[in-house]
């Protein structure tokens, strides 16, 4: 039985940083009233679904009965560490993860310590069940699964918790606009990036202010593509789908600021099923699917584009009887991308490759366009090789990443992952690492370092990059 859904925030700045910005702090008591709420519910599990816990290989669930650990953001770090020690249901995840499989979805369990909880579980958690007086469930956000893959784990979300029988809160962590500040800026003055987000923030958030969640989750991916919405707003579709998919739901929005650029938003869905509606469905609807083939286990992995939404606004007419323009019949083929303005491939393959919404970078070192001429060499007064100066050699890294990113119609702040390989880890880490900061910490990609004896070319590092376009 679900008595209850919320949509909050995951950023550590309303946990850690409340006295720095006016809005922050504000969060941070709207939070604090929901956590309230929850306490008071009678509820007997909480489900999350953030979308900072990315998996790639199918869907996560947290079934380790109490982790325990710090946390320290690898972009706000300078805002402290959270120590934490959670509650968690493993039975749930258990029968969770068993129901997907039943679906055909990649599907596994987590349970061992020191497993990295994301920052969004870690401060929905701190601030909505800070005595640990529910016991709580996670499951991660699958960065390929498009939006009938996450519609169906949201079914069988709902499938899951009607068997196990317990009252339980649903909570989406999500941001809504997120197109962060690149730049440091005085928190005082903390804003929405641009007016255009601010303006589908206030509409969506107006939507969900009337309940209207189905209607949301319908005009989520125009939402994703005008205002860069926090990993598409899949959370949407998950939360949709698991809730029922219409719009008898009494919608309050406790908040609405900015956070370092983004788009934070607090927000309570109950479950109204008497409430009269005009039209329980507005938008056009297409059932979920029963199950994914097997194989892979993903719907979406081979991450093709799906045909975009066939929707009307509630002022529009209909056009149902209308059949979509051709174009939208079939997924875009996949297209490569070799720029001048990055040095060339030293082998047969592309800069980079575009599948549906997302590009995958080939291997980018530090050499420069044209020439190929590897920057940072240190040599000695004979010009033989003694050592590499690894800033010069991870800003002309980033250089060429964002050249390719421009050339196949993307840029650097919609980097979603970068993998990072370091020919020399001890000593060169901590200067690289400051370095990434200057250019990742708003943007908050997931990153892995990987040290390696030697890469293709006498250079000391290489990035591997995934960006949605």
């Amino acid at each position: 039985m679900i008595i209850n859904t919320y949509i909050v925030p995951g950023q550590p700045h309303p946990l850690l940083a409340p006295d720095r910005n006016a809005g922050w702090a504000s969060l941070r008591s709207a939070y604090e009233q929901v956590g309230k709420e929850i306490e008071a519910s009678g509820a007997e599990l909480l489900l999350l679904y953030s979308t900072q816990w990315f998996s790639v290989i199918g869907h996560l669930f947290q079934t380790d009965p109490k982790p325990k650990w710090t946390l320290v953001d690898q972009n706000w770090y300078e805002f402290g560490s959270i120590d934490y020690e959670f509650r968690i249901d493993p039975k749930f995840g258990e029968l969770y993860a068993g129901i997907s499989r039943q679906h055909g979805m990649q599907s596994a369990t987590v349970n061992y310590h020191g497993f990295p909880i994301d920052t969004g579980t870690v401060v929905a958690l701190k601030l909505l069940n800070a005595n640990n007086a529910v016991p709580a469930s996670v499951v991660s956000c699958n960065i390929y699964a498009e939006r009938e893959e996450t519609r169906l784990l949201g079914r069988a979300g709902r499938e899951a918790i009607d068997a196990y029988g317990k009252k339980t809160i649903v909570v989406v962590v999500t941001n809504l606009s997120n197109r962060y500040e690149v730049a440091e800026i005085d928190p005082a003055r903390d804003r929405i990036s641009s007016a255009k987000d601010d303006e589908w923030n206030r509409k969506i958030l107006e939507m969900l202010g009337e309940g209207r969640l189905e209607d949301v989750a319908q005009v989520a991916r125009e939402f994703g593509r005008e205002a860069n919405a926090d990993m598409g707003f899949k959370a949407i579709w998950w939360l949709a789908a698991l809730a029922g998919e219409n719009n008898k739901y009494d919608g309050k929005v406790w908040d609405y600021q900015p956070v370092w650029g983004t788009g934070n938003a607090i927000v309570s869905l109950t479950p109204a099923p008497n409430k009269e509606i005009d039209f329980e469905k507005e938008f056009d609807e297409s059932p979920i699917l029963e199950s994914v083939e097997q194989g892979t286990g993903l719907e979406t992995h081979n991450v093709l584009a799906e045909a975009p939404d066939v929707h009307r606004q509630s002022e529009m007419s209909s056009h149902e009887d209308e059949p979509p323009p051709a174009e939208w019949m079939s997924a875009p083929a996949p297209a490569t991308f070799v720029t001048k303005k990055a040095a060339p491939p030293i082998g047969p393959y592309p800069h980079a490759k575009r599948v549906g919404n997302l590009l995958f970078l080939s291997g980018i070192g530090p050499r420069r366009p044209v020439t190929g001429e590897i920057p940072g060499i240190i040599r000695d007064g004979a010009g033989s090789v003694i050592g590499h100066d690894i800033g010069v050699q991870t800003r002309s890294v980033i250089d060429n990443v964002r050249a390719i990113l421009e050339e196949a119609g993307s840029r650097l702040e919609n980097v979603l992952d970068v993998t990072v390989y370091l020919t020399d880890m001890d000593r060169d880490f901590e200067q690289f690492n400051r370095i990434y900061g200057e250019y990742f910490a708003a943007i908050q990609p997931t990153r892995t370092t990987v040290g390696v004896d030697s890469l293709p070319t006498p250079i000391a590092v290489e990035f591997k990059i995934i960006a949605s376009v």
